[in-house]
């Protein structure tokens, strides 16, 4: 066994034990008088930190392989949109597997079971945006990137192409009020752009065409800022399609 599956190995069997460890540090910490909805969530975390059963059903259910297979892994945004369906893609073998709610360290987590064990041509990666919302408490954008590059290379070590999607414009959370998020998305993207560039992976850039200028989504394009509409997601759709076009030029 090489060195590089060694520690590709290692790195997915130390995930889970980490989360574990993050889950019950949250549940210790809860709120003296926490509110129903920050007792829920904090549960949640306990109890399944990745919510590593959401598609487990569903996977079995794929032949292992299948010519042009692409994985969209994510949030929300990725949920609403293909979460097991074809809404944007008639006819395309591609797979939604994005979890309402989730951070960069939860997706990780179940990166193998919902990406790696696919077998999928490509993975299109959209997260972070709740990472900055501090769903899963706080981080630093270089804790973000680090995921982000552990997803990457996890995929390339599995022949599988990485296209990382730009994290989109939000100007506030409403879920999270005040985390500033318009700076901190900007640096992200900033990062995967350039982090793309060096690695040689896929840059799909969602915020220039959403953004409104000032770093919030476009009116008419999200019902909350946050999370796009049929209009948004219209004009996300061929931007991806143009980048798995672009992956499929490069070696996995």
């Amino acid at each position: 066994m090489s060195k590089r599956t060694t520690f590709f190995r290692a790195l997915t069997l130390a995930a889970p034990i980490a989360a574990c460890g993050l889950a019950l540090a949250l549940h210790a910490q809860q709120p003296a008088n926490p509110t129903p909805a920050e007792l829920a969530h904090l549960h949640q975390l306990a109890g399944n930190f990745a919510q590593l059963d959401r598609y487990a059903a569903a996977n079995a259910a794929l032949p292992p392989t299948q010519k042009g297979r692409i994985v969209f892994y994510g949030d929300s945004i990725t949920d609403a949109w293909a979460g097991g369906k074809h809404i944007f893609f008639p006819g395309k073998p591609y797979i939604g597997r994005g979890i309402s709610g989730q951070t960069t360290a939860q997706m990780l987590i179940r990166f193998r079971q919902d990406v790696i064990d696919l077998h999928p041509d490509a993975v299109v990666i959209l997260a972070g945006t709740n990472d900055i919302a501090g769903n899963t408490g706080d981080v630093t954008q270089q804790q973000i990137a680090d995921n982000f590059i552990s997803m990457a290379e996890l995929a390339r070590a599995n022949h599988i192409r990485v296209i990382l999607a730009s994290v989109l414009p939000a100007a506030d959370y409403k879920w999270r009020p005040g985390r500033n998020p318009i700076p901190k998305i900007a640096a992200l993207n900033t990062w995967m752009k350039q982090y793309c560039e060096t690695s040689h992976f896929t840059y799909l850039d969602y915020y220039s065409a959403l953004n409104d200028g000032s770093g919030g989504m476009k009116p008419g394009l999200s019902s909350d800022g946050v999370h796009p509409t049929d209009a948004g997601y219209a004009i996300m759709a061929p931007l991806a399609e143009a980048a798995i076009a672009e992956a499929e030029k490069h070696k996995p």
